[in-house]
């Protein structure tokens, strides 16, 4: 039984309206927000007490005392400061205490090591907030509280997806290299350096990236273990613009839209690394 000729035609046209549809909805669903925040953060007090729509425009586009006023409030210089610091040392660590464990565990042949390669898929089925009791009490103990080394320790522990990340990458990596390589006379470590390491480039590109967003946007972590405000992060420089008389909406604005900006500018550049890398991890 075949499909007549129309039918068939009007197939492919219902296919894509189907597709335009919903990418347009979803465009909407995200650009929708923004839109809202950045003519927020324009506006002046008088505008928002008006009553307006808040889709209504500011009546001065070039109204930037907001900004000026967040920037200051926010101290935002010494939260990219901190943050920067942070999510440098985080990423680093995770890039090679990942990629070291990856190659350790597809590697070398050992004892439990089904087991753990279990314990790490079960690790990502534990809600993380079950364990916020005693990790307080660790880093509490270990006098890492109030301090850089807090979040920093916990950013580079806790990430189990970077390790399945680079595994799948190494899985794709012949072991003749290796042997190669020790029969030259390399060392475990200098084949992990010289050529594993270049070869994984995409993965790690792939995990700077997602993991840097992930840090850069925490909230609860930097909030939580460093309470001092001159250790405020990007993610934290928000909350001082809460007061008790109540929120300034239109300094909120304008801080969203500073803290917003970075992230969207390194996604920009580089977000072509996140799909090659996710394409060429499921491919291997």
């Amino acid at each position: 039984m075949t499909v007549s000729e129309p039918r068939a035609r009007r197939l492919p046209r219902l296919s894509a309206t189907g597709v335009y549809t919903s990418l347009i909805v979803a465009a909407v669903v995200v650009i929708l927000p923004l839109t809202v925040v950045l003519f927020t953060s324009m506006k002046t007090p008088e505008e928002l007490a008006s009553g307006e729509s808040v889709l209504a425009p500011p009546d001065d586009w070039f109204n930037f005392g907001n900004y000026a006023t967040a920037f200051q409030r926010g101290h935002i210089a010494r939260a990219l400061l901190n943050t920067t610091i942070i999510l440098v040392v985080s990423v680093t660590g995770t890039v090679f205490i990942g990629s070291m464990a990856a190659y350790a565990i597809d590697r070398f042949r050992f004892r439990f090591r089904s087991l753990v390669l279990g314990l790490f898929l079960f690790a990502t089925l534990v809600p993380s907030i079950t364990t916020q009791v005693t990790t307080f009490q660790v880093i509490d103990q270990l006098g890492l509280f109030n301090t850089r080394l807090a979040p920093i320790a916990l950013y580079m522990g806790t990430d189990i997806v970077a390790i399945y990340i680079f595994l799948q990458f190494i899985r794709g990596i012949p072991a003749s290299v290796d042997e190669a390589a020790r029969i030259d006379g390399a060392s475990y470590f200098t084949i992990y350096r010289r050529i594993i390491l270049p070869l994984m480039k995409p993965a790690i590109a792939t995990v700077v990236i997602v993991k840097g967003i992930a840090v850069y946007n925490d909230f609860y972590i930097p909030f939580l273990y460093m309470p001092d405000s001159r250790l405020g992060t990007m993610s934290t420089a928000l909350f001082r613009f809460k007061g008790p008389s109540g929120a300034h909406w239109e300094q909120i604005s304008a801080g969203t839209i500073l803290v917003i900006v970075p992230t969207l500018v390194v996604f920009l550049a580089l977000q072509r690394f996140i799909y090659s890398g996710l394409t060429k991890g499921t491919g291997k």
